[in-house]
């Protein structure tokens, strides 16, 4: 079945394809009733409206929406950053917006930026109601790529791709463990969330290699999350190193452990997960898995590109190399 068209909300409005033309329009020639039952009739069947079509056509530039869950975020920050400036340098303008891990925001911002004639996207999810965003998506037939996040199943219509979490996670354990470390968390990450479980995987396998016990530790990837941790680590001496979900959680533990008198990296080894520009800076130095975030960046840019410009469908899935940068916390 194709995309609903203009035909096909005229006919359920009762109305004129002239008169649903003079609403898309915002004609004032148009009564208000009749505007509430053409707009009611788009929103029961599914239409989507390009309100730019027309007139971008024939411009000389395109628009690429971009879509981040949380710029908050350093990590989320830089991405978004190398994927614009790609963008720009391929002659696209891009329109970023942030979703703070809202659901309805996300599927509303989508909503407009379709409506107003963007050429493709590039999306790093929130978790939540899938299909209100990823259905419009899928009828509005844009090419559209998912991010850092795997929210989509269908990855055939939204291509996914990330850096190696699960590489990642496996070689923070390995290092740790090869540094003495035996009684080792694995700290924050949402349970139940795929980027959890995918940042836990290789941790929980080098574990059960070594024959260690996992201890789990799940909570909001907060400094905040970290520094409650810290308290729970310096109190019960259960644990002798942490992985933690991202390098915001790290730096909150290395922060607790430095309010009660204590540096990580002595009696307690720290590795962090993204190895953002504050892991080399704080102290001490944060041992970090880095993703090279600004080059996954600019390869996304690069694969909506030929995306766009010459119809190169990207791979259903694509991870990209990570490697673990050993510093203080952990050495």
């Amino acid at each position: 079945m194709g995309r609903p068209t203009i035909i096909d909300v005229a006919k359920a409005a009762g109305v004129s394809k002239s008169t649903v033309s003079l609403v898309l329009q915002n004609s004032p020639s148009v009564s208000d009733s009749t505007r509430k039952d053409v707009r009611r009739a788009m929103q029961e069947i599914g239409y989507v409206y390009n309100r730019a079509a027309a007139n971008l056509r024939s411009a000389q530039i395109g628009l690429v929406g971009l879509v981040i869950n949380d710029l908050k975020n350093p990590f989320f920050t830089e991405f978004a950053t190398a994927v614009q400036m790609a963008i720009s340098a391929a002659g696209y303008a891009t329109v970023v917006a942030n979703t703070n891990e809202d659901p309805a925001l996300q599927a509303r911002t989508i909503a407009a930026m379709i409506e107003h004639g963007v050429s493709g996207l590039i999306i790093s999810p929130v978790y939540g109601d899938e299909e209100a965003s990823f259905g419009q998506l899928a009828r509005a037939g844009i090419p559209a790529m998912q991010v850092l996040r795997k929210v989509s199943l269908r990855t055939d219509l939204f291509p996914f791709a990330s850096p190696d979490y699960a590489a990642g996670g496996r070689l923070a354990a390995e290092h740790l463990i090869a540094s003495g470390a035996r009684r080792i968390a694995f700290v924050g990450g949402i349970e139940g969330r795929s980027v959890t479980t995918e940042r836990q995987s290789g941790y929980l396998a080098v574990l059960a290699e070594h024959g260690i016990e996992p201890r789990l530790m799940p909570g909001r990837p907060t400094r905040a999350f970290g520094r409650e941790c810290a308290d729970r680590f310096i109190d019960a001496l259960d644990c002798d190193a942490a992985v933690c979900f991202n390098d915001l959680v790290a730096l909150g533990v290395s922060s607790g452990f430095a309010s009660r008198g204590r540096v990580v990296g002595r009696e307690f080894r720290l590795v962090g997960f993204d190895d953002i520009e504050e892991a080399a800076q704080s102290y001490p130095p944060l041992t970090s898995v880095q993703c090279d975030i600004a080059r996954f960046g600019r390869d996304m840019a690069a694969t909506l590109m030929a995306w766009l410009s010459a119809g190169e469908v990207p791979a259903p899935e694509n991870r990209s190399a990570v490697k673990l940068v050993v510093r203080s916390s952990s050495a």
